[in-house]
């Protein structure tokens, strides 16, 4: 008999996470059926693809008759765009359970395919979107009293660091880490929002949902993505929602854009930074823009991880360990 290389061909979860998942996904689709939520399906593969400069997509390509010059087809990072198609089309709320692609993403919890659970409320603002993201949470980690927190962008700075993230300039910034003594900072460039990002991530992350969900909210309008920008307040914010549990950041969330125009002036200002960066400029996605144009019912949608809700529920510290296989071994 031939030997058996070292857990080659095994899976890298154990059943109980494999019965794990199968018990979080029937609880969801349980919680959406009763709230009377629409599961939907939509492609995989689309024409066009994701243009924020943080994240890059991995595409193939087919070749079928009457499909046209052959050209890349790129792998989601998310079923948002397909999804808002359907919005526009009035569909009413819908979620969707589904595999994702992000390449040059590997780590402890990163993985370039990975899991992910998205729904869209039309009628509804992201204040009232939280709520129903929490108690989904709540059960499906069987916790139904673990305490929620809001807590907005720029408190957290100004609380943890001592600093308004809304009136620091990027010297500042940049010495406000070198105090925190954080490493590798010899020769980065980074804007703003790239030094806050930093800052966040490597000083102020871990210590966010602690014993409760905590959500963090109303960000800096750069960093608005796919959200509105409400300017009724001290400073203008964009509508959007990060939620931690144990300092990992498990779902991001808007109060969606659906004006054309802007969303399309976000995307091109998206590919100019791209070839700034001197990264692929994908294309842009039109029919997205076109639905938008057609109107899209004001809503609120958010994107929740899968995989890093089983790592959470079952105790484990690396994504690997709810994976049936992982890249390696698949």
């Amino acid at each position: 008999m031939s030997e058996v290389s070292d857990l080659d061909w095994r899976p890298n979860a154990d059943l109980t996470a494999i019965r794990a998942r199968a018990e979080l996904y029937a609880g969801i689709r349980a919680f959406f059926s009763e709230s009377g939520v629409l599961e939907v399906e939509t492609p995989i593969l689309s024409r066009a693809a994701v243009t924020d400069p943080a994240l890059a997509s991995l595409s193939t390509q087919v070749d079928i008759a009457g499909f046209g010059p052959r050209r890349p087809l790129y792998l989601q990072t998310s079923p948002e765009f397909a999804m808002k198609r359907l919005l526009a089309a009035g569909i009413g709320p819908i979620y969707q359970i589904c595999k994702v692609f992000r390449n040059e993403e590997r780590g402890r919890r990163h993985h370039p395919e990975f899991s992910l659970l998205e729904w869209y409320r039309p009628g509804w603002d992201y204040g009232r979107l939280m709520d129903e993201v929490g108690a989904l949470v709540r059960l499906a980690l069987n916790r139904p009293t673990m305490p929620i927190e809001r807590l907005t962008y720029r408190d957290l700075f100004r609380d943890g660091l001592g600093l308004d993230p809304w009136h620091t300039e990027v010297d500042q910034l940049r010495r406000i880490a070198e105090r925190a003594g954080l490493r590798g900072l010899d020769g980065l460039d980074l804007d703003r929002d790239g030094w806050l990002d930093l800052l966040l991530t490597r000083c102020l992350e871990s210590r966010l949902g602690r014993g409760r969900l905590t959500f963090l909210c109303d960000y800096p309008p750069s960093q608005a993505a796919l959200s509105r920008v409400r300017t009724s307040g001290e400073v203008p914010v964009a509508e959007r929602f990060e939620l931690y549990i144990d300092g990992i950041e498990l779902a991001n969330g808007f109060g969606e854009l659906v004006d054309a125009r802007e969303q399309r002036a976000r995307f091109q200002a998206d590919l100019a930074l791209r070839r700034e960066q001197g990264r692929p400029e994908p294309p842009i996605d039109e029919s997205l823009l076109d639905a938008l144009e057609h109107g899209m019912p004001d809503c609120a949608g958010v994107a929740l991880g899968l995989d890093r809700l089983l790592m959470i529920a079952t105790g484990v510290e690396h994504i690997d360990a709810v994976l049936t296989f992982a890249i390696e071994r698949a």
